[in-house]
């Protein structure tokens, strides 16, 4: 894959020569924070471009797009390659999702899918284009751990991973996955939404609760970080979790590794930074999260207000889940949020309910949510185990003419919204 990387640059180089180069990217973390890093490369470069953020590819946008100009699509495009194909320019694709198309000859994809690698995220991938370039990007590394955080490669820490980590000095720390783990300990008990602490989460008394049973006291009127904690206090903390979740949660869920990174020369959690840069993009202000990811301090304090607004939103959302009605069928469910949800948002909501203990590993989470005459399809596994949802919204939208893409046990797709009741049919079938 690092020979592509490499005939991927030679290639933009000389076509740079001749026509504009475009730069179209996802709107998650994993997708701002690819165009973070190469936007980056390409201006230290010399290369002149555009770039624009996407919720994702339709038909409609693909057939708009300008041919005089080079193409690069970042963390999307993967499930999109027979539009791309009617297309009379060169392209390339920096992605890590799926492949199931024919691979046209006008495309260059680099996908670690494709060579047997091991699982990169589209910000990692774009990190070794912008490493391959100069080694003078190395400090573009925190960016792409973020976006590898924020995509959920935290589990699997292959040989590129680590290198990355290496090369950005992030402090990797076993412990009680909650974030932020850099703030005092008893706000980011009192404001987690996931894991979600009965008598705990929104209660500030249960934070602090939790807190004495674990023999944790202020200093100077304020709590350790969570990353401070010795392993004794760690472990306290987890059992205090645990009993209060009455056994519906086992200790491994709640355990995994803490990155801390270098960010406007603060610490900070990577699993938060990557939450405030997804938030952006959440609440329609991509450009935003982007300016974030490029070191803008104006963006940054504008980064942190929405993000406060998004947690609002999200926790709105959560209560609505509870009053929208839900069709259950044998180890699946399916959320018709419709207009009560953003279509923003309710890919969250997916993820957020896939790790509820209320729910058996294996269930198939599927939401939908309206976006004018769209509707926005999510789709999640329960314990991250079980049946390919990416193949389950294949076989059920491609019938009645969306786009679909992502992973075995993380997928989305775009319908039309007069498709409603015809996909929600067929997708029961399949089911």
């Amino acid at each position: 894959m690092l020979e592509k990387i490499r005939e991927s640059i030679d290639r933009i180089k000389l076509l740079s020569r001749k026509k504009e180069i475009k730069i179209i990217s996802h709107f998650d973390t994993d997708g701002i924070t690819s165009a973070a890093i190469f936007s980056k490369a390409l201006a230290r470069m010399g290369i002149k471009f555009s770039l624009e953020i996407v919720k994702g590819l339709d038909e409609n946008y693909l057939k708009q797009l300008d041919e005089s100009k080079v193409l690069i699509f970042l963390d999307l495009a993967s499930g999109s390659l027979d539009y791309l194909k009617t297309k009379n320019t060169k392209m390339f694709v920096f992605d890590h999702h799926e492949i199931i198309q024919e691979i046209p000859e006008n495309v260059f994809i680099i996908n670690p899918t494709l060579e047997k690698f091991e699982k990169l995220s589209s910000s990692a991938i774009c990190y070794l284009f912008a490493r391959e370039i100069s080694r003078e990007n190395i400090d573009l590394s925190n960016l792409a751990v973020t976006g590898m955080i924020g995509d959920l490669h935290d589990k699997h820490i292959g040989r590129i991973f680590g290198e990355i980590l290496r090369e950005g000095e992030t402090i990797v720390k076993k412990g009680f996955l909650i974030y932020p783990s850099t703030r005092p300990l008893d706000k980011t008990l009192e404001y987690s939404l996931n894991p979600y602490i009965p008598g705990v989460s929104g209660n500030r008394e249960g934070a602090l609760n939790l807190l004495r049973e674990a023999g944790i006291k202020s200093e100077n009127g304020r709590f350790k970080a969570l990353y401070e904690l010795s392993d004794d206090e760690m472990k306290k903390i987890v059992t205090g979790v645990l009993l209060r979740n009455n056994g519906e949660i086992d200790e491994e869920s709640l355990i995994g590794n803490i990155f801390l990174i270098k960010m406007f020369n603060k610490l900070e959690d990577a699993r938060e930074l990557s939450a405030l840069i997804n938030s952006c993009s959440r609440m329609d202000k991509p450009e935003i999260a982007l300016g974030f990811c490029l070191g803008n301090k104006a963006s940054r304090e504008i980064a942190e207000k929405i993000y406060i607004n998004y947690k609002q939103s999200l926790a709105l959302a959560m209560k609505n889940v509870s009053q929208i009605d839900k069709i259950e069928g044998k180890d699946y469910l399916i959320l018709n949020a419709k207009d009560r949800i953003k279509d923003t948002i309710i890919g969250t909501v997916a993820s957020i309910m896939s790790h509820s203990p209320v729910y058996d590993n294996g269930l198939v989470i599927v939401a939908l949510a309206y976006n004018q005459d769209k509707i926005k399809v999510s789709a999640r596994v329960v314990g991250r185990e079980g049946r390919n949802v990416r193949e389950v919204l294949h076989k059920a939208i491609v019938p009645v003419g969306g786009e679909v893409g992502g992973h075995s046990n993380a997928a989305g797709g775009v319908i039309s919204k007069d498709k409603e009741e015809e996909f929600i049919s067929e997708l029961r079938k399949i089911l």
